[in-house]
This record gives structure tokens, sequence and C-alpha cells, in this order.
């Protein structure tokens, strides 16, 4: 049971009733509206890194999962195993990146850009800079946009993983139909 009660999203801001009425009904959104213009600029990164950003559906949902499994927020794990699966994550990537976050993703499973991705997230999430090697590995690899929405993403889902836990936000009863965009 969540440590405070859900906002209303009816006695919300204009601004933040029309941000969330294009999202599934998450109880996410219902605890993050309690933020007022905080809760707004929450959105709307949330929705540049789903939906306007540059980075591969894939390798951005490998590193939200990954994120999610570090930080061991079992509802940001349960949402983002169903937007992976409709971003072309196979069952196995999943699997594998969720495995044993302690010793890091399992490197049969994932292709070298996802595994150097992968690294980069395990280093940025604990150690908050990764070792200068790791970073220019994966500067090499991607576009300079690509790389900063990479390092946003981690950033955004660590923050997400902590909002989820410390107010213990509750799973919704059913799977909505569509995937979260926060």
């Amino acid at each position: 049971m969540a440590r405070i009660p859900y906002f209303d999203l009816d006695q919300a801001s204009p601004t933040i009733r029309e941000m969330v009425a294009s999202r599934p009904p998450l109880n996410i959104y219902r605890m993050v509206a309690h933020g007022g213009p905080s809760a707004e600029g929450f959105l709307a990164l949330g929705n540049a890194i789903l939906r306007r950003s540059e980075l591969d559906p894939v390798l951005r949902e490998l590193v939200i999962l990954r994120v999610g499994a570090l930080c061991g927020s079992h509802y940001e794990v349960f949402q983002h195993r169903r937007v992976a699966a409709q971003a072309g994550v196979s069952p196995e990537k999943i699997e594998a990146v969720l495995q044993r976050p302690e010793d890091g993703p399992p490197p049969a499973a994932f292709t070298a850009l996802e595994l150097q991705v992968l690294h980069y997230t395990d280093a940025v999430v604990r150690q908050v800079k990764a070792p200068a090697s790791l970073f220019d590995a994966v500067a090499a690899s991607l576009p300079h946009r690509q790389l900063v929405e990479l390092t946003m993403a981690i950033g955004f889902y660590m923050l997400v993983c902590r909002l989820l836990e410390n107010f213990e936000v509750d799973l919704e009863a059913a799977p909505p139909a569509a995937a979260p965009g926060r």
C-alpha cells in the first residue's frame, strides 16, 4: 500500500491533466501528480525519453530494465517487461538483463553494443561516473545526442525507481493495454 494517498487527477492542474490524458492509468502518475510543477517536468522528460529519443528503443528498454533490476524496483521491471517486448526485445534478452544485477549481464545474451551500454548503465548507477575507458568506448559507438539520451535515460529511471520504491507505489490491478509513457 502506498505510503501517501494517490493524488486525485481531477484536482490536478490543467497541464498535468492534459499530460496524463493520453497515457495509461498508471499509479505512478497519480503519485507524481503531488509534485505540481515538478510533475510536469517529470512527465515531459519521460515522454521525451520514450517517444522523441533517437536512442534505439531496444537499447533504451534494456537500459530501463537494467536500472529497474539494479534499483530493486518491482513496479518498474513489471511495467517495462511489456514495453520492452513491444519495442522488439526478445524474451531471452529481457530475462538476461534482469539476471544477477550484482554480477552484470551475461555476455552471451547480448550484442557487443548492447553489452557495452549495459556495462555503462551498471557503472553510472553504481558509481555515478563511468570509468574513462568505458565512457570512451560507448562514446565511440553512439552519436553525441544518443550518448546524452542514454545517460539521461539512466538517470531518469533511477529517479523513477526511487519514487516508486520510496512511496511504495502499488501495481495496478489489471495491466494497462498501452505501454507506459513517462
